[in-house]
């Protein structure tokens, strides 16, 4: 069981709270992920499945004439 002390405390729940600095990277700058940014797919992702299902449905219904 760790024991810290009020500071402590204070200074590690105000450097989880901070946002991650990519231009000035901590000691960890070695590790790929620290020196890039996060790429944006998890944002395109779910437009590409869902205009997927849409052409899928559309080539479905088309296809029956």
């Amino acid at each position: 069981m760790d024991s810290k002390s009020r500071e402590e405390e204070k200074r590690h729940m105000m450097d989880s709270r901070m946002p991650e600095d990519y231009e000035h990277p901590e000691p960890d700058e070695e590790q790929p992920e620290a020196r890039n940014p996060p790429s944006h797919l998890h944002r395109i992702l779910p437009i590409v499945i869902v205009l997927v299902l849409v052409a899928g449905l559309i080539f479905h219904y088309l296809g029956r004439t």
